[in-house]
């Protein structure tokens, strides 16, 4: 199966994050796209906003209640901190040796690619998708391991949304279904009731 990895804080998951998978995997050739909770990611490392990784966990499993072709993949959760994509891309490889793994990014962290760990490795031995993000625009990328694709965008952030619920904001529109009530039922992200 040809699988695509989404990797990601979900602090919390949001429509944006749905939409990409969603979209990835009818229109791109993806048989799955796995949803990579990331518990650490090394270049966030103080994030003092980060939720523990098992409701994290929790937000994902709703979110993805019902999609077809979409999972979640908390690989990252049992592996070493902080967690870097070319090990976690590389364990994926050797555990499930009859799939084929894609990295999926947006054009935001597409930026900042070369500073992540071996990330010429993630090229050669993986390959990287690209998806657009509001304010980050692609020139030409001339690589045949980079594929860029025109997926929908949302100029929605999980830090957007953090800061409305603690506004009282009501974001029930702006999550997949289900997940606004987890937040509300268990007072995250300082929400307001």
């Amino acid at each position: 199966m040809n699988i695509g990895i989404l990797g990601g804080s979900f602090n919390p998951v949001h429509i944006g994050h749905m939409m990409v998978a969603s979209y990835l995997r009818q229109f791109c050739g993806f048989d799955e796209v796995w949803l990579m909770l990331s518990p650490l990611n090394p270049l966030k490392v103080n994030s003092s906003e980060l939720i523990p990784d098992v409701i994290r966990l929790k937000m994902l499993d709703i979110a993805i209640a019902g999609s077809e072709g979409i999972q979640v993949c908390d690989i990252e959760l049992s592996m070493p901190r902080p967690s870097y994509t070319i090990n976690t891309l590389r364990y994926l490889a050797k555990r499930y040796p009859r799939h084929t793994f894609k990295l999926i990014i947006g054009s935001d962290n597409w930026k900042i690619f070369s500073q992540w760990r071996d990330s010429e490795a993630i090229l050669s031995e993986f390959g990287v998708v690209i998806y657009p993000r509001p304010g980050y625009p692609l020139g030409n990328i001339y690589d045949d391991n980079v594929d860029v694709v025109n997926a929908p965008s949302a100029d929605i952030s999980s830090t957007f949304i953090r800061k409305a619920i603690a506004r009282g904001k009501n974001m029930n529109y702006f999550l997949p279904e289900g997940v606004f009530n987890f937040i509300n039922n268990n007072n995250l992200y300082g929400t307001k009731a």
